[in-house]
């Protein structure tokens, strides 16, 4: 019998949860307890009730996710707030939730799956936040408009669409950095420029940013918010299935950013 205590321990020491920092709200590891042994798991970007009833429908008793519980800062347990909850505790739904220990995994995480998927070797780190590197770089010989397309086929697998900052026909991306979730910022643009990165792949980022990015010859690619956050937790699914012997599901709840 396996508990949901005994998997968020696993999880906790293979991401190295209590080591890697975050922003408040995530809040990582297990959110919510249940009871007995977890029989099916759930896989989803993001904690919403459309995820929880998803768990639901599939007879899932443990909910891993991304952005987690408290993701939207604190609020009253009210209305929509109070429904999920009420459905998570009346079907004994546990949650675990897993932010920058998941993009930052080197086999696992985000990043480094989103480079595999793209055919890009990943061979150093990138997009510094405090003690740690979220992102992965490397360095290719690739026609970029090749390497946006195979962006775009990605990003439109999970509900997506992308945008690049324009460039020239013929461009070759020869130095990249990938970047999951929020990852085009000043400090990241800035990042990127001193390393020679010629190429970035990010899931969005502020109007500025883009700007910015095209007077500097930078070619951003905004692939998508959810889409490049759904690598990491169906990569943790499996391998809860492999650990434990626990089947699952994945709940598609794409946002359109």
């Amino acid at each position: 019998m396996t508990t949901a205590l005994e998997i968020a321990a696993h999880l906790d020491e293979l991401l190295r949860v209590r080591e890697i920092p975050d922003y408040p709200p995530a809040l990582n590891g297990l959110q919510l307890e249940n009871r007995g042994e977890i029989r099916r798991v759930a896989a989803a970007v993001d904690f919403s009730l459309r995820t929880v009833e998803g768990a639901i429908a599939t007879d899932a008793n443990l909910l891993l996710v991304h952005h987690g519980m408290f993701w939207g800062g604190l609020q009253p347990l009210r209305g929509r707030s109070y429904e999920r909850i009420q459905r998570l505790v009346t079907n004994d739904v546990a949650v675990y939730a897993a932010h920058l220990p998941l993009d930052a995994h080197p086999q696992l995480g985000n990043n480094a799956l989103l480079a595999r998927e793209l055919g890009l070797d990943a061979t150093g780190t990138f997009a510094r936040f405090q003690t740690i590197d979220v992102g992965v770089r490397g360095e290719a010989e690739i026609e970029t408009a090749t390497l946006v397309e195979r962006v775009r086929a990605f990003a439109r697998r999970h509900g997506g669409e992308i945008v690049a900052t324009p460039f020239d026909a013929g461009r070759w991306t020869r130095r990249w950095a990938i970047c999951t979730g929020a990852g085009a910022s000043s400090e990241t643009l800035r990042e990127a420029l001193a390393a020679g990165i010629d190429t970035l792949v990010v899931g969005e980022g502020p109007h500025h940013t883009a700007v910015e990015a095209t007077d500097q010859g930078l070619v951003v690619v905004y692939a998508g918010h959810y889409a490049t956050e759904t690598l990491g937790v169906l990569a943790i699914a499996r391998h809860l299935e492999e650990r434990f012997g626990i089947p699952w599901s994945f709940i598609e709840a794409p946002t359109g950013l």
